[in-house]
């Protein structure tokens, strides 16, 4: 079966590109980022939001991986442990579906206090059953129920996001 792709590699790269931008200028004043992101696309994304943020921006960032099991999502568990409070914490996914996974993925946040949570996720499907609703976001995507997107990676790169 063909993919019909919604985003090339191109295009994804530009999309994270611009919510680099977005985070820069609703965070003026921080001096240091943290970003988590959910195995495996989404540490991918959070890992080239990294080195956007790098080239265009003096700010520190760290990088946590969240692993969470998207079936059965009552674990969360972060890599390394950081200390988190007061911190300034963007969560990262790949696809927004029903919000389920983003919403279990804050969970290891809520005895640890950062100062703010941000949401971003690459494309942002239109059927939530959980109310969460992310603050960057590169695409929107009115889609069935049955419809599946998946943001194809290879190690470092983004090769692009494809409905199945």
């Amino acid at each position: 079966m063909e993919k019909k792709y919604i985003l090339t590699g191109d295009q994804a790269f530009r999309k994270l590109r611009r919510m680099a931008f977005e985070i820069l200028e609703n965070n003026p004043k921080e001096t240091h980022l943290i970003l988590v992101g959910i195995r495996d696309s989404g540490y991918t994304l959070a890992r080239r939001l990294q080195a956007l943020l790098a080239e265009i921006s003096p700010i520190r960032t760290s990088l946590v991986s969240l692993t969470i099991d998207k079936r059965q999502p009552a674990d969360a568990i972060l890599e390394p442990a950081l200390k988190l409070e007061g911190e300034v914490v963007i969560l990262v996914d790949d696809v927004a579906n029903s919000g389920r996974t983003m919403l279990y993925a804050l969970k290891p946040f809520l005895d640890t206090h950062p100062r703010k949570i941000q949401t971003l996720v690459l494309v942002e499907r239109s059927h939530k059953t959980y109310p969460i609703h992310p603050d960057y976001v590169g695409h929107r995507l009115a889609t069935t129920l049955s419809d599946h997107v998946t943001v194809e990676v290879a190690g470092e790169e983004i090769l692009g996001a494809y409905l199945g």
